[in-house]
């Protein structure tokens, strides 16, 4: 064999080397579906060559169950960010599935299977992976429905005739409200996502700051008939639990009001305390809306 013949052999290698050769794509489920009876749920995953993202692909997923028979369905990912790819799917039933996922660009395919656990929801939404549990509901609507008591209870002590009728009239309308789920998890919401901006600005609730609020609530109860019979027939421990966890919360979002309130007295010194709580008020409302957009929000 000459130089030649030899020199072009390896040409040749060469060649047939750079044309089967793919790109060495490594896929990640960073988000698993969850089953919801009769609802979408959304599958998501990291797509990355040499720990770098790989934009531009087009991502389809065939599931099917591992251990049962329910046919396979194909999902179709869409890019939500550099290398990220999002696509939801109607689970027939929780378990583990398998996930076919083929990968294109340019031409080029690739073919990567994954397990995943398809797990029954453990609650009614999430923030950033957190649930929002059936039982967290429950308790929004049995504290809402403990002031109404106690607001009534305050009323028949205030008020008599058509007053008293209409204000009795009133904490009826505000009962049937409180049978809104998603208002309830909105009030969910709103308190989390303000408690977390709180730790992110590095605030924390002391355990003496939550005792402290606390008592005071407590006190509160105390002096209200309807509020003790409530609680007793709730659970006065897994009340109290509760509102550990929820004061918790409150400590933390009452440092972030105390630093709008700062900054509104740094920017306008000469505003009276009305201005003053009427712009941090204001100010608030904005910083909640730009925290809720900032956090990945679930609604099931």
């Amino acid at each position: 064999m000459n130089k030649w013949t030899i020199f072009g052999f390896f040409m040749l290698v060469l060649l047939l080397s750079a044309c089967s050769s793919k790109p060495s794509l490594e896929v990640e489920v960073t988000k698993e579906p969850a089953f919801l009876k009769e609802k979408a749920s959304t599958i998501e995953i990291q797509i990355t060559e040499d720990a770098e993202p790989v934009k531009g692909l087009e991502v389809t997923a065939e599931l099917a169950m591992v251990e049962m028979d329910h046919g396979t369905f194909k999902v179709t990912l869409e890019e939500i960010a550099d290398g990220k790819y999002a696509g939801s799917a109607e689970f027939p039933m929780a378990g583990k599935w398998e996930s076919v996922f083929l990968l294109e660009k340019d031409g080029q395919e690739t073919e990567k299977v994954i397990e995943i656990d398809v797990e029954k929801a453990a609650g009614v939404a999430s923030i950033n992976g957190e649930w929002i549990t059936e039982e967290d509901v429950e308790f929004y609507r049995f504290i809402n429905n403990l002031h109404i008591e106690m607001a009534r209870e305050t009323d028949k002590q205030k008020y008599t005739g058509t007053e008293l009728e209409e204000a009795l009239a009133y904490w009826d309308t505000q009962e049937e409200m409180n049978e809104n789920q998603n208002m309830l998890v909105a009030q969910i919401i709103r308190l989390r996502a303000m408690a977390m901006l709180g730790e992110e600005k590095g605030h924390q609730a002391t355990e003496a700051e939550i005792n402290n609020e606390i008592e005071k609530v407590r006190s509160q109860y105390e002096k209200s008939e309807a509020a003790k019979n409530m609680i007793e027939e709730y659970g006065a421990e897994k009340f109290w639990k509760y509102q550990e966890a929820q004061y918790g919360r409150i400590v933390l979002t009452q440092k972030v009001q105390a630093d709008v309130i700062e900054l509104v007295k740094k920017d306008s010194p000469e505003a009276s305390d009305q201005e003053v709580q009427f712009t941090a008020e204001k100010k608030y409302e904005e910083l909640l809306v730009s925290q809720v957009d900032s956090l990945e929000i679930e609604l099931l």
